[in-house]
């Protein structure tokens, strides 16, 4: 959805001096195409992922004079702008989970479809691994994570099975993991898509700690903008979305009691939608591209301040 990006953020970063927040750098694609068609934009990327860095610094080369490329997880926005001497910005754009980068890369251990160690970190430097979490999280809690972060129906019996299967073994790769996975899925259900899709999500959102670090980077991410500015961000799972969809609308709607015979100012929304619901790629993408089958893009702008 690389057009709809830079239709909706255009408007705000058309005027001098502005500062587009790259919140998921990535390889820099979503960058590079800002670069090229705002000559007088600067840009500010932000990823955890140091490889991923590395590999954008060398494609955004070009534009070296107007960009800043950050190690840094997305909720560090604040700290990041701070560093930089940036009060404020006119655009900002998240492309949330995993990168393709990330999900080619065998050994990066994302995927079930090709084994590899269970390793599922964004950031290499971190601590926790998918590993670590099947060694050492008691069966409650793996039940809870696969149930919350994966939306599993089976999730007490995948976390049981796993629980006997480590007591013989440690489970190590992928393959090891989604044969467990296999062997408990009733055959019932075994058509309903591959039984390891979701408490892969589940491991890889909580290696990575993805829904609280998004539930404090979208209200950074608001109180940096500039009135005017404008915010799109690019969610692939209802988890996610959900947490952009509650924090966009909280923030454009009007706070004042009800009842109240006049609107105060203090009461205003401090944003407005810039799209109804959350927009799908069309099947022209989906056909180039099968991964933006599940993206959901919402879009807000700024249109009042907040005193600090």
């Amino acid at each position: 959805m690389l057009e709809r990006c830079l239709e909706l953020l255009a408007p705000a970063l058309e005027r001098a001096g502005a500062v587009l927040v790259d919140g998921t750098l990535g390889l820099g694609g979503h960058a590079e195409a800002f670069l090229r068609r705002f000559p007088d934009l600067t840009l500010v990327g932000i990823d955890r992922d140091p490889e991923a860095l590395r590999l954008a610094r060398e494609r955004l080369k070009p534009f070296a004079d107007r960009t800043h490329l950050v190690h840094a997880v997305s909720d560090a926005l604040p700290t990041v702008l701070a560093d930089l001497g940036i009060p404020g910005v006119a655009g900002i754009l998240y492309d949330l989970g995993v990168s393709s980068m990330q999900l080619d890369r065998v050994d990066r251990g994302f995927s079930y479809a090709r084994d590899a160690a269970l390793d599922m970190r964004m950031d290499p430097t971190a601590p926790l691994t998918a590993a670590r979490i099947l060694a050492e999280y008691d069966e409650g809690a793996l039940r809870r994570i696969f149930f919350e972060y994966g939306e599993e129906k089976l999730s007490a019996r995948y976390a049981r099975r796993i629980v006997q299967a480590r007591a013989l073994a440690p489970i190590e790769t992928s393959a090891q993991l989604v044969d467990i996975l296999q062997a408990a899925t009733p055959a019932a259900v075994k058509n309903a898509g591959h039984p390891a899709k979701r408490v892969f999500q589940a491991l890889r959102i909580e290696v990575n700690a993805e829904l609280d670090v998004l539930a404090r980077t979208i209200p950074a991410a608001l109180a940096a903008l500039e009135v005017g500015g404008r915010i799109v961000v690019l969610a692939y799972q209802s988890l996610e979305d959900r947490i952009v969809k509650r924090e966009f609308a909280a923030r454009s709607t009007s706070t004042a009691p009800r009842g109240l015979p006049v609107e105060l100012p203090e009461h205003a929304p401090e944003f407005k939608l810039l799209v109804r619901g959350a927009e799908q790629a069309s099947d022209a993408e989906r056909a180039r591209n099968p991964r933006a089958a599940s993206v959901r893009l919402r879009a807000a702008e700024r249109i009042r301040a907040v005193a600090a």
